[in-house]
């Protein structure tokens, strides 16, 4: 009984002991915060049955009534999720994270700040976990935070964790394939979540500072690099398959673009600099795929007006590439090389926006390449050769996308560079390679350049320099720039077809269109210079086969753009002395003799099928030649062969005149066909005799005194004669003497021969005295007329002379009425002063 009693007893004790304990508990629980008790609510009892919905929606409805509990209830929901971390209860952890995006995302206030503390050390508390799900909830969470635009900026927000760690996620080792995707993906999320949560606001953290920029881009180029296909679109096609980016190539392309567009000037270099610094350590230049399909991706990324810097920098890299000298290791060329050709992938993009000095920084960057490259002397690598050819093409491309006025700038920018090496002059190894490559430059760059006026494609100066480098001392160099003619010339794309001279014009269908009045007044202008220069090219001694075609193809083109009937004679007077050279040069050899005249004979019959009138008796006349040639001497006509072996002494040009052009016979062939022939009779400019002619001064002084001044008085008297013109009565102060009228009738009969003027011949000779004259100071430049007319004497010793002459007695007679006998010195201070000879200084 007793034992019985004990018993109850205990039990009653237990029984209120749990009463008690349960009724402090809820006790305990109702003096709690409320908003823990709302937070403790939307969490279930099993983690399966996920967040309480209807307490979710008390939590949020509490917490937008009350804002300034926000940073009370994200502390609590961190420090359970913490908790819940370190007992691995997963589902608990995902239930909190939902939990605050949901409040995140519900309350806008300027309180949130304090909540977004405690939401950014929950999503790093994630981070920091090994369970790569919760790292993935994790980055979709702060995705979404930083896609809200706050209403107020938070000065003391750091990010350097979230950098750091997505940046790792990113490169992500994980054995399984697709997880290792899953978390690379994450981490370009989160790091594009970084970038637009601090590019757009000023005052947070600075997110271009190196030490992100170098965490940021190396991660967003590794996943690219890992595509198994680069494909480069333009901005707009990447927005229309936005929703795609599954894959960790494709999301870290539209994050790089979208980094690269929210740059602004100051901070481009920012995003260059890690790129290229990716790109050698990883040695990613060779080849060059992926290099060009980034800075593609980075030139339709930028904002236009900043492309050209993308060009400069990867120029500067460039340039840093060649500091090695001539002794750099071949992998070091070869990278170098990459890296121009990945610049002549990108350059065309930039030059559409590119004006004022940005052009010529670009092309004054190119050529200062190329020379440096020139004078590293490697012209046997190959390596070096393709960086060349790079940098050719990359400042081809870049002109490409110019307007047609400043492909002219750029082209008499790069013809200023060309160094000058004159004929018979010794340049340099390397002046010659720059010069070669400096010519192809400019001929990449000709290419691109429409002609529409011959005048707007020659300024004077451009054709001036371009005239002075066809003097060039090397063969190479002077074919590059016919070629360089050849393009510039060409507007009806003639140059392929005449590549080598021909006689067989009607089987090549040329078209062939009436000469402007602009074309007409250029070469009326500049032909002389034109004609002069090429004339020369072709009596150099080093010519080579391709320069006679050269300079043949470019007198073919002058022909069908500029041939009419003013034009013609100066044609002709052209050919005309190429053919006379053939024979009258001593410098040439027989293989080059035969050059010119079958040259001569092709550019002749091209005249009557580009000339827009009835040339048939000329055409007829040129037939003749050519058959009596192929009959006799079929190595006077094209084609032109190297060498001519079996050729005879009497097989020479000059053994055989009666099969060259006549001009006798040309003239009377255009005078039938109405074309006025004045100027083909007048002797050539271009021959020697011609050059003896035109330099001898023309001076009326000179003529003047080879005359005598008293000639008209010489005109019919005796030798020994000494006759004085009558001029007593009108020079005061001289006595008319006693055989006065003599004199008088003398002077009577030299005037009235004079009055009958010259006769036929002297007449002939002053007409075609004029001519010439006449047609030299046309046509030549006025350069050439400046050294013509250098006077043949020091103006120190003709001042002597003067002076000298001044001071001796005059040339009357010593006595007569004139000079009393025995008082010359007398004499000489009564003569008045206009009995003496004025200095042949003066004109009168």
């Amino acid at each position: 009984m007793l034992s019985f009693g004990k018993m109850v007893h205990r039990t009653c004790f237990f029984v209120s002991r749990t009463v008690y304990m349960t009724c402090c508990c809820g006790c305990c629980s109702a003096l709690r915060p409320r908003y823990k008790r709302l937070v403790d609510n939307i969490f279930p009892a099993s983690p399966q049955d996920g967040l309480v919905k209807s307490n979710m929606e008390k939590l949020t409805f509490y917490s937008l009534s009350s804002p300034e509990k926000l940073d009370r209830i994200g502390e609590y929901l961190f420090q359970k999720a913490s908790r819940d971390i370190y007992r691995r209860r997963h589902g608990f952890v995902i239930i909190a994270m939902e939990a605050m995006d949901q409040l995140l995302l519900a309350c806008h206030s300027q309180t949130l700040n304090l909540f977004v503390e405690s939401f950014l050390k929950m999503v790093q508390k994630l981070l920091e976990s090994t369970d790569p799900q919760l790292q993935i909830l994790a980055t979709q969470s702060f995705v979404r935070f930083a896609n809200i635009e706050e209403d107020t900026p938070s000065y003391h927000r750091r990010y350097d964790f979230f950098v750091s760690k997505f940046s790792a996620m990113c490169h992500s080792n994980h054995g399984d394939t697709s997880t290792r995707d899953k978390i690379r993906l994450a981490g370009i999320q989160g790091l594009q979540g970084v970038i637009r949560k601090t590019v757009s606001d000023d005052l947070v953290e600075n997110i271009w500072e190196a030490q992100h920029m170098d965490k940021i881009v190396p991660s967003l180029l590794y996943n690219m690099q890992s595509a198994e296909k680069y494909e480069t679109v333009s901005c707009m096609e990447t927005e229309a398959r936005d929703g795609a980016e599954e894959e960790p190539p494709r999301l870290a392309e539209c994050c790089l673009r979208e980094l690269v567009g929210r740059a602004s000037f100051g901070h481009i270099r920012s995003v260059l600099r890690p790129v290229l610094t990716h790109f050698d350590r990883h040695e990613l230049w060779v080849p060059n795929d992926f290099a060009v399909h980034t800075f593609k991706i980075i030139m339709f990324s930028i904002q236009a007006q900043y492309s050209y810097s993308v060009v400069e920098a990867l120029m500067q890299h460039v340039e840093a590439a060649g500091a090695g000298g001539a002794g750099e290791p071949r992998g070091r060329a070869r990278v170098r090389a990459a890296c121009a050709a990945v610049l002549s992938h990108i350059v065309a993009i930039a030059a559409a926006d590119s004006v004022g000095p940005s052009v010529l920084e670009i092309i004054n960057n190119l050529l200062t390449n190329l020379r440096a490259s020139v004078a590293r002397d490697s012209e046997k690598e190959t390596d070096e050769k393709l960086y060349q050819e790079a940098l050719i093409n990359a400042l081809g491309e870049f002109s490409d996308h110019l307007p047609d006025f400043q492909k002219i700038d750029i082209m008499m920018f790069i013809v200023n560079k060309v160094p000058s090496t004159q004929r018979g002059a010794k340049g340099t190894k390397a002046d010659a390679m720059l010069q070669t490559i400096l010519l192809k430059s400019l001929l990449k760059v000709g290419t691109t350049y429409k002609t529409t006026e011959l005048s707007k494609a020659f300024p004077a100066a451009f054709l001036e320099a371009l005239l002075r480098l066809a003097a060039a001392a090397a063969p190479p160099s002077r074919a590059l720039l016919q070629r360089l003619l050849h393009t510039l010339l060409d507007r009806r794309h003639h140059a392929g077809l005449l590549r080598a001279p021909t006689v067989d014009y009607a089987e090549l269908g040329l078209t062939v269109e009436k000469c402007s009045r602009q074309d007409l007044i250029f070469i009326s202008k500049h032909g002389y210079a034109i004609f002069s220069s090429l004339y020369e090219g072709l009596q150099l001694e080093s010519n080579t086969l391709e320069n006679i075609e050269t300079i043949y193809t470019t007198l073919a083109l002058l022909c069908i753009e500029l041939a009419s009937e003013e034009t013609i004679c100066d044609i002709m007077q052209l050919i005309l002395a190429i053919q006379q050279s053939s024979v009258s040069n001593p410098v040439l050899s027989v293989a080059q003799q035969c050059h010119l005249v079958a040259v001569s004979v092709a550019l002749a019959a091209l005249l009557p099928h580009v000339v827009l009138l009835p040339l048939d008796r000329l055409q007829d006349y040129i037939d003749k030649i050519i058959e009596s040639r192929r009959e006799e001497a079929p190595h006077l006509l094209p084609p032109l062969q190297p060498d001519y072996p079996q050729l005879g002494p009497a097989a020479l040009p000059n053994k055989l005149p009666y099969l060259m052009i006549d001009q006798m016979a040309v003239c009377e062939c255009l005078k039938a066909c109405g074309v006025d022939a004045s100027r083909l009779q007048s002797p050539s400019p271009y021959a020697a005799g011609a050059a003896l002619a035109l330099a001898h001064r023309h001076s009326w002084v000179e003529a003047g005194a080879a005359q005598g001044r008293d000639s008209l008085a010489d005109i019919g008297a005796p030798p020994g004669a000494g006759l004085e013109l009558d001029s007593a009565h009108s020079s005061p102060g001289v006595q008319r003497h006693a055989g006065s009228t003599q004199a008088a009738g003398v002077s009577l009969e030299a005037l009235r021969r004079a009055a009958g003027g010259p006769s036929d011949a002297e007449r002939r000779e002053l007409e075609r005295r004029r001519a010439t004259l006449n047609n030299a100071f046309r046509t030549a430049p006025f350069h050439h007329l400046l050294t013509l007319t250098q006077p043949k004497y020091e103006i120190q010793e003709k001042l002597e002379e003067i002076f000298s002459s001044i001071s001796e007695e005059p040339l009357l007679p010593a006595s007569g009425a004139c000079s009393p006998a025995g008082n010359t010195k007398s004499y000489q201070q009564s003569v008045p002063p206009y009995t003496k000879y004025f200095p042949e200084l003066f004109l009168y």
